[in-house]
């Protein structure tokens, strides 16, 4: 059970980083599975992004658009929009991925998630750091 604001805000990262572990480690599979890859880069960074809500002491929104929540963090931290390109890419990973009848994501795509999201992650821990 999370007792305490800062126990959140570290369940949010860790949720965040086994995602993004989850997703390196499958670029490395003898079967590579570029949309489940892309599905878990999506979720490190909604994950970060959430963090990062939470860190400002607001209510997480249920979204998985991640350009909606660069844009609810903006209002406390201008720079963040610097990520909101990344954001963007990632955002369809979220569901249409997962569905049998959407374009599925080449190797290509999959490697430029996980940069993406590892962009998007370190932003966020270091916002989250300066505000220690």
């Amino acid at each position: 059970m999370i007792k305490t604001h800062h126990d959140l805000i570290s369940s949010w990262l860790e949720k965040s980083r086994r995602d993004l572990s989850a997703a390196e480690y499958a670029m490395t599979s003898e079967e590579v599975f570029p949309d489940i890859i892309c599905f878990h880069a999506q979720q490190s960074a909604e994950k970060s992004l959430k963090a990062l809500i939470v860190t400002h002491g607001e209510t997480v929104p249920k979204t998985h658009n991640l350009g909606n929540l660069v844009s609810i963090i903006e209002e406390w931290e201008p720079g963040i929009i610097s990520i909101l390109e990344d954001a963007l890419d990632l955002t369809p990973y979220a569901i249409e991925s997962r569905y049998p009848d959407s374009d599925n994501p080449s190797y290509e795509d999959a490697k430029e998630a996980i940069q993406s999201a590892t962009r998007i992650r370190e932003i966020v821990l270091e916002k989250i750091h300066s505000s220690d």
